[in-house]
């Protein structure tokens, strides 16, 4: 039985009535991976030996009766998340044989409800990039097209969903990095609200805007694995400690009377025709489900994009100066003095996006720009997140576009890092703001591409995210296509 197409809810079900084993998902999950992974390199580590044996504990604890949310499910991991005896290296040469002493939260969570991880996953060096291009270990290739790009940073993840390579992925999403790969990849995507998820054993990136969350097949999938690693966490001072809700119990809600907000200033005309296509079929979806759109402005929106590439970098120059080859991590091996140690640790471990985004950070922090550039961004950043308090006042949730066009061929743009940034300007602002966003396929190109939607929702409405998802995933008239390698 080809166990790998199936969806967690499915393979719950499955395991639960005793038609199938942990062993048997776990052992045909590797079958896959080793049938696709050549043409698609989602991941780059497996676990098959560590997940083959928690397998076979998992099976004797459904025997006892034992059945936790997870059980026996397939995960994969992004390479950002601390794994106690398990590289992780975000990708990166600075952190190459880099093995963590601890679990991240996240990953200590999953573990309680049962899940088996299957390996870590590609994404852009340092989570710094929209294509998955900028990895140590080489790009990752999109399942629907293989001379396409996943989407970054979170492209292995994404990508690793999408081929049945896992049942389901976590990832981070700094800027979009959950739901601009899952929309390219045609599947579900979910970036919490800030604080929603812990932050605790993620490395960071922007520790303002970071926030992990999961890469499903279907809403049904998202809810239940955000049941298990959403909550508060002592141990990471941006969580938040309010109750968490059954996110399941949003599923198959009507959305009657709901007011859908369609921003007026995502709706630009360099949006490529056939996601404008697929994007009003989906209101007209929800609005013959009861509910009623509305045009709703958010003014700040064309500085997004200037605003994200002030406060990022500079967080990041700041976390990134860690590694510095002293306590853990690459260190240059012929070297002078200590500063030439830094030089040449830093010069040979980081690659040249990261490198860029440390020099503009450390630039718009320095003396004498911090208040024209550092101070003006986060000022503006508060009128972002106004426009979307403003914005909810009056409608549920927003619905936009995740990207301005479909995914675009590996080395198209990773020589212009311009263009690349603007391919996240639908995403920015929800991080920005620190509100929830989730990213679900509303169908396909003529070449057979996959598009997505993107909606949005004010602070920890999560569950208002995943009830309006399950709408329109009835209401979706688009059968999924085949994948090309």
């Amino acid at each position: 039985m080809e166990t790998y197409f199936l969806s967690i809810g499915e393979l719950r079900a499955a395991l639960a009535a005793g038609k199938l084993s942990a062993a048997q998902i776990i052992t045909n999950t590797f079958e896959r991976i080793a049938s696709v992974e050549p043409h698609i390199h989602a991941y780059v580590k497996l676990l098959q030996e560590s997940a083959l044996a928690e397998a076979e504990q998992i099976d004797k604890e459904i025997k006892a009766g034992i059945i936790k949310p997870l059980s026996g499910i397939p995960i994969a991991l992004k390479d950002i998340l601390c794994t106690k005896g398990i590289e992780t290296t975000c990708c990166s040469r600075i952190l190459q044989n880099f093995v963590p002493p601890y679990d991240a939260t996240v990953v200590t969570k999953l573990r309680e409800a049962g899940a088996i991880f299957v390996g870590k996953t590609n994404m852009d060096e340092f989570a710094m990039g929209s294509s998955t291009e900028t990895s140590l270990f080489g790009a990752t290739r999109n399942p629907y097209d293989g001379e396409r790009i996943p989407g970054g940073s979170s492209g292995g993840s994404a990508a690793a969903v999408a081929a049945n390579e896992c049942a389901a992925a976590i990832a981070s999403d700094t800027g979009g990095s959950i739901r601009q790969p899952a929309t390219l990849c045609g599947v579900v995507g979910l970036k919490p609200t800030y604080g929603r998820v812990s932050r605790y054993g993620l490395i960071a990136f922007a520790s303002s805007m970071d926030q992990v969350g999961p890469i499903t097949q279907n809403s049904a999938d998202c809810a239940t694995m955000l049941n298990v690693i959403a909550g508060y966490d002592r141990r990471d001072s941006t969580s938040v400690n309010i109750p968490v809700p059954d996110y399941t119990q949003f599923l198959g809600r009507d959305i009657t009377g709901w007011k859908i907000g369609i921003p007026k200033e995502y709706f630009l005309d360099g949006i490529d025709a056939e996601i404008r296509r697929a994007l009003n079929k989906t209101i007209e979806g929800l609005e013959a489900n009861g509910a009623k759109c509305l045009e709703v402005s958010l003014p700040h929106t064309e500085y997004c994009i200037a605003v994200y590439y002030i406060i990022a970098p500079a967080e990041a120059s700041s976390n990134l100066a860690r590694y510095d080859g002293v306590k853990y991590g690459l260190r240059a091996r012929n070297f002078g003095d200590l500063i030439d140690m830094y030089k040449k640790t830093r010069s040979y471990g980081f690659g040249a996006e990261v490198k860029r985004r440390i020099m503009l950070g450390t630039y718009v922090l320095s003396a004498g720009y911090y208040d024209a550039y550092y101070k003006k961004a986060s000022q503006v950043r508060a009128l972002i997140k106004r426009d979307f308090q403003e914005a909810f006042a009056i409608c549920d949730v927003i619905l936009a576009p995740t990207t301005p066009t479909c995914a675009f061929k590996i080395g198209e743009k990773i020589d212009d890092p311009m263009q690349m940034y603007l391919f996240d300007i639908f995403t920015l602002s929800a991080n920005l703001a620190g509100i929830p966003g989730i990213s679900v396929p509303c169908g396909y190109t003529e070449a057979g591409l996959p598009i997505g939607a993107q909606f949005l929702a004010g602070h920890f409405e999560e569950g208002k995210l995943l009830q309006i998802a399950a709408v329109h995933e009835q209401n979706a008239a688009f059968t999924k296509r085949r994948l090309r390698i």
